[in-house]
C-alpha cells in the first residue's frame, strides 16, 4: 500500500502528495474523491467501512495557489534535479556539496549546489575546483519551471501518477 498520495486540484492539476491517512480523512469528510486507486489493491478498514487505498486523489472544490516566483532550494531538491547522480564521478549521490564552498564566499542558491556521493564530498571538501583540477558534468542553475514543479521537487513520483504529471508538464 502507497504511503503518498497524488492531490489534484478540481481542475485535475498536480497540487500536492498527502500522506495515505490524509487522503482518507479527506475522502471521508467529502472534501476529495479517489481518481485511481492503489496498484497493490490495499484498503483501510474499520468495523462498518472498507475504503479503497487510494493513489490519485481530486479535490471537490477548486484550491487557488499563489504563484511562487522561484522554487525553494532543498537538499531533496537538488537530489531530484540532479537525478541523485554525483556531479563530480557520475556514481550515485547521497548528499550535496557547494562548488564554490561557503567557507570561501560560496552562497546556498541553485547555482551553486550539486549533488554529490559521500567519496567526492569529502575529497573535495573547502577547496575550488581548480585546485582539485576537477570539474562538473552538469552546470548548476534552478530547475526548469512546470506547473508543479516544487511538488516534483520534494517526492520521487509514482508511476500511477504519470498521467495527470505529464498532462501539467
Amino acid at each position: 500500500m502507497t504511503s503518498r498520495v497524488l492531490l489534484l486540484n478540481a481542475t485535475f492539476e498536480p497540487l500536492a502528495v498527502v500522506t495515505a491517512k490524509r487522503a482518507v480523512l479527506l475522502m471521508l469528510s467529502g472534501k476529495a474523491e479517489l481518481v485511481q486507486a492503489a496498484l497493490e489493491g490495499g484498503a483501510f478498514r474499520s468495523e462498518s467501512l472498507t475504503i479503497t487505498a487510494p493513489s490519485v486523489m481530486r479535490l471537490s472544490r477548486y484550491v487557488r495557489v499563489p504563484y511562487r516566483p522561484t522554487v525553494p532550494m532543498t537538499r531533496a531538491g537538488v537530489l531530484r534535479r540532479d537525478s541523485r547522480t554525483c556531479a563530480y564521478c557520475g556514481k550515485r549521490a547521497d548528499t550535496i556539496d557547494h562548488v564554490v564552498p561557503r567557507s570561501r564566499g560560496g552562497v546556498h542558491s541553485w547555482d551553486n549546489c550539486v549533488a554529490a556521493c559521500r567519496a567526492c564530498n569529502s575529497r573535495k571538501a573547502d577547496r575550488m575546483l581548480a585546485e582539485l583540477g576537477w570539474s562538473l558534468r552538469v552546470m548548476p542553475g534552478p530547475p526548469r519551471r512546470g506547473h508543479g514543479g516544487v511538488l516534483l521537487l520534494t517526492v520521487e513520483p509514482h508511476p500511477t501518477w504519470e498521467p495527470w504529471l505529464a498532462a501539467a508538464a
